[in-house]
């Protein structure tokens, strides 16, 4: 049996879910996937667990997709028609998520930091929507990212891929904090703090009134929202051009498309 790419510990409240590949910086693998959602339906189903962290090992929080699963793939067999699953998961959690980064996030990896109702960032952090530059289209991750962010800097970020660091991350609103590294796990307990201090019931209504409603806030409600982005996402992971650009990020080449200079 595999080795678990993802750790689960619970104590005073709080379920810790620890992304633990850093062999491959965190990368959406269908293991780490797999692992990472079961231990999300755990937590949610706790009686104990009044909030979730979002945890990880190494130096990057996520990478998003594993690309080496997706070379050759067609649309219907690709890992981010799984992945809706997870970010619905975080987002209609009736206990508060907290996304804890003590390094970068790219492409689906923004995703959850976006999905996570609270998230906390050292400065040495960076993330980017890395996926224009595979020849893909952040489709999936625009609903929960799209809310978070300015509509100026969604559209640079977006369209450029371009990376930023964690101080532009708070004041475009993808984060709550940037904070130095030393001090990142007191601000996450400040947060834990903060959360279970509410009623749990009460946490959970609010968490709903934020997300606008019953009707959008339900896993029902977010699948439609999200089938309509899946389909174009997986398109593109599947076509030629994103299967040029994958292939070229696992070869470390520009993609034919990057005009010589």
């Amino acid at each position: 049996m595999a080795d678990e790419l993802v750790h689960y510990t619970t104590g005073r409240g709080v379920a810790t879910i620890t992304l633990d590949s850093p062999q491959n910086r965190n990368a959406l693998s269908a293991q780490l996937r797999r692992e990472l959602k079961a231990h999300l339906t755990t937590a949610i189903d706790a009686e104990d667990v009044r909030v979730i962290v979002l945890d990880h090992t190494g130096p990057v929080f996520c990478a998003g997709m594993d690309l080496k699963e997706a070379r050759g793939e067609g649309a219907g067999d690709q890992g981010v028609n799984e992945f809706p699953q997870l970010l619905s998961q975080i987002m209609t959690s009736p206990k508060p998520v907290i996304a804890k980064l003590a390094g970068p996030a790219r492409a689906g990896g923004v995703g959850i930091v976006a999905a996570a109702d609270i998230a906390v960032a050292a400065r040495e952090a960076s993330f980017a929507f890395s996926e224009v530059r595979i020849g893909v289209v952040p489709a999936v991750i625009s609903i929960p990212v799209l809310p978070r962010l300015l509509p100026r800097a969604a559209h640079e970020l977006f369209l450029t891929g371009e990376k930023f660091g964690a101080d532009r991350a708070e004041q475009i609103g993808l984060i709550n904090a940037a904070v130095a590294a030393d001090s990142l796990d007191k601000t996450v307990e400040s947060y834990v703090t903060a959360l279970a201090a509410g009623g749990p019931q009460a946490v959970a209504a609010t968490k709903e009134l934020l997300r606008g409603g019953p009707d959008a806030a339900t896993a029902a409600g977010l699948e439609s929202r999200f089938n309509d982005m899946l389909a174009l996402s997986a398109q593109f992971f599947a076509s030629e051009e994103g299967q040029e650009g994958i292939t070229a990020f696992v070869q470390k080449r520009k993609p034919n498309w990057v005009p010589a200079r």
